[in-house]
């Protein structure tokens, strides 16, 4: 394996491996296999247990048995999307597991090669899907979908402030000819800006490309509904680790563990709980676990990584 292989250090490493408290017999989900740096770390402490590795991307499927190599007897590859976790499971038979795993960071293979279009640094036709099947690519957001539509995604999910010039400025240039790369998105979003904003370090497509992606492969909602049916599949004493990177995404990662941790749902005013809803999680670390100094030197994309673990009662 090439050294450019291993120089993407897996994120928060030692305190995933830490919060997921392994039991060499237990079974475990790493639901976003990426370049499999948890995964291997994982399987190396299984002697009779199972991982099951999900990922979107066969392209990570396909590298796997290269990167794990050596404790492949332990590990089960799954083609799908952590949304959809519950039928991945049933599916497998597995009503109940020790603990599961969500890097949400996208991976940087995907990042990297060019022709997949998620970067506003190369020309690529308008894709961005991290699932190649699936029917949604960054072409339909980007040509098809309303300007109001636009403008809510670039606001929500791309905190992008020139939202509404920007919008205004796709549907204005699509509607003389389709944008068909990403370097022509990169140019209508630059002529929506004023040239202050076109001054700030940086890149001044970011932020749209992210919103973009998010709604191209569905990200929030798709975590959202990996922690709906990931805690009820916990067994007690199960863990369920989370790293996020975006406020966005930490924000449903928090919200969703602060639910089941509390348990009632009555309105706060009623004298008496009437829901008869117990807590069924407790929260191992109140504050998101956050990268100490040596790894931010290593690995700058680790900066703002946050890792929530709750532990199943």
């Amino acid at each position: 394996m090439s050294e450019m292989e291993f120089s993407h250090a897996p994120v928060l490493l030692t305190e995933c491996i830490e919060g997921l408290d392994i039991k060499p017999d237990g079974v475990y989900v790493d639901g976003t296999l990426g370049r499999a740096g948890h995964s291997r770390e994982i399987a190396k402490r299984l002697t009779t247990g199972r991982l099951v590795c999900i990922d979107r991307d066969q392209a990570a499927l396909d590298a796997a048995p290269a990167r794990l190599e050596g404790q492949m007897d332990k590990v089960t590859l799954v083609h799908g999307n952590f949304g959809d976790l519950a039928e991945l499971l049933d599916a497998l038979g597995l009503n109940a597991v020790d603990g599961m795993l969500f890097d949400l960071g996208v991976s940087s293979p995907q990042l990297d090669d060019a022709s997949r279009g998620f970067s506003y640094m190369n020309d690529a036709p308008l894709d961005m899907r991290m699932d190649r099947t699936d029917p949604i690519t960054a072409y339909t957001v980007v040509n098809e979908w309303p300007q109001e539509e636009l403008k809510r995604i670039l606001y929500q999910y791309g905190e992008e402030r020139y939202a509404p010039a920007i919008a205004g400025a796709i549907c204005r240039s699509r509607g003389l000819t389709p944008i068909e790369t990403t370097l022509q998105l990169v140019d209508v979003i630059k002529s929506a800006m004023p040239a202050s904003a076109l001054r700030e370090k940086q890149h001044p497509a970011k932020r749209s490309f992210q919103a973009v992606r998010i709604a191209v492969n569905d990200e929030l909602g798709a975590v959202d509904r990996m922690i709906q049916a990931a805690v009820p599949r916990l067994t007690t004493g199960g863990r369920l680790a989370v790293i996020s990177f975006h406020s966005l995404e930490d924000r449903i990662v928090k919200n969703g563990f602060a639910a089941f941790a509390k348990g009632c749902t009555c309105p706060p005013d009623f004298p008496v709980c009437v829901c008869g809803k117990k807590p069924v999680v407790r929260l191992v670390n109140r504050k998101p676990i956050v990268s100490g100094e040596t790894e931010l030197n290593e690995n700058p994309r680790a900066r703002s990584a946050k890792l929530r673990v709750a532990e199943k009662l």
